[in-house]
């Protein structure tokens, strides 16, 4: 009896997937718990294996095409003495349905000749008394949108345009095909970058984001690292490194300020006594970030473990989607890739993200002298509907302070 593959639940308030690649073909023997499709999310790459060994079947969805929770994937037919035949006998249905599908297509080609003969009109015409109009005050038809037939010009859009100007600029005209040059390739965005792109351009448009910065003398922390990194790994076998300390340093000016752990939810501001840190890695499909739950209730040494599995699942596309949901508050270190200044983009619906840089050695003034310190820029970008600018520039003074002394923290000072 045959088995139906189906898509999996995906996770919290995930319906959908688009089908990234299928990795067995109809007629092929698998394996039990062997990959036969990945599936593209908003927020992760999901592989689903074979519940069982046995011989697959037909796809009932194509590569790129999105499917919904719960469709049918594919069929597996279980493995049993003798039944090579059945899985040979698969191979020809499978050469034969792209003969079937190409059929429509030739079908549906003369379908574009009928619509040839329609001709195209001059979107910036205009009717005899817009033409007026116009002329009498010294309008050009590429100031107006023409909603008369065929993008015509009409008085009405003339009048319309005169009592409000901004609101009947007209839209943009349609963008020309685009020839590409045959030393380039063209290549779909996938599915998790297209999320990414418009998640980014969400939160641009959403919140009144600003960022304000500073920079940290990261000679405590370098001393701190360099007297401790033997025990420390010999003791938790992970490196001790500076994102724990940032870490660490963020959830105590979290504590203290926290209208940037919070969020906007309609007319209501939700206030939090947690911290679910979001930590950006980078990924072979982009950058994701996955969440460390609970950080304020963390040790240095469980908050590196956590980060260093994290950057080892990214590497290897294995994050699961609860990883990637529910952070209340985010890091990135652009630090890593060279980068010396930044302005970090809101990880909607956080009102608040920390963006950490490169460590330089620059001439500041201490102590009335000038001397060689690891100097470090760090940004906040925070929204400004429910975050005040004063909260903003303190929270990030404390992370300076913290970072520059981590012995503030014992003392909570």
């Amino acid at each position: 009896m045959s088995v139906e593959i189906k898509v999996p639940t995906l996770g919290e308030s995930v319906t959908t997937a688009t089908v990234a690649k299928w990795l067995k073909q109809p007629g092929e023997a698998v394996q039990a718990d062997e990959p036969i499709v990945e599936l593209e999310t908003d927020k992760v790459s999901v592989e689903v294996s074979a519940p069982q060994a046995g011989i697959l079947g037909p796809q009932a969805a194509k590569e790129d095409q999105e499917v919904e929770v719960g469709a049918l994937l594919t069929t597996l037919e279980p493995a049993k003495a003798g039944a090579a035949p059945a899985a040979k006998a698969a191979v020809p249905e499978k050469k034969a349905e792209p003969v079937a599908a190409a059929a429509p297509a030739k079908a549906a080609a003369p379908a574009p000749k009928a619509a040839a003969p329609a001709p195209a009109v001059d979107a910036g015409a205009a009717l005899p008394a817009a033409r007026k109009m116009m002329a009498e005050n010294g309008l050009s038809a590429q100031q107006l949108a023409g909603t008369g037939l065929g993008g015509r010009i009409t008085k009405g859009d003339v009048l319309g345009f005169l009592a409000n100007p901004q609101a009947a600029t007209p839209a943009a005209a349609p963008k020309p095909p685009r020839n590409d040059d045959p030393r380039e390739e063209r290549v779909k965005m996938t599915r998790l970058r297209r999320t990414i792109a418009r998640r980014l351009k969400e939160a641009q448009n959403t919140a009144a984001m600003l960022t304000t910065f500073n920079e940290i003398d990261m000679s405590g922390a370098m001393a701190l690292r360099a007297e401790y990194q033997d025990s420390f790994v010999k003791k938790h076998g992970v490196k001790l490194g500076y994102m724990s300390i940032f870490s660490r340093a963020v959830v105590a000016a979290l504590k203290e300020f926290p209208a940037i752990n919070a969020e906007i939810d309609g007319d209501d501001v939700i206030y939090r006594d947690f911290v679910n840190l979001g930590i950006a890695v980078g990924g072979p499909n982009g950058l994701v970030v996955p969440v460390i739950r609970d950080a304020d209730k963390m040790s240095y040494a469980e908050i590196e473990k956590t980060i260093a599995g994290f950057g080892k699942a990214a590497r290897e596309g294995t994050l699961k989607l609860d990883q990637l949901s529910g952070g209340t508050f985010s890091i990135t270190n652009g630090g890593i890739y060279g980068s010396l200044l930044s302005t970090p983009i809101l990880n909607a619906p956080q009102s608040g993200i920390l963006g950490m840089h490169s460590i330089q050695e620059r001439p500041v003034a201490v102590n009335g002298q000038v001397v060689i310190r690891p100097m470090m820029y760090i940004a906040l970008s925070y929204d400004h509907r429910i975050v005040d600018g004063k909260e903003a520039v303190s929270f990030l003074v404390r992370v300076k302070q913290n970072v520059e002394d981590p012995r503030r923290l014992l003392i909570e000072v």
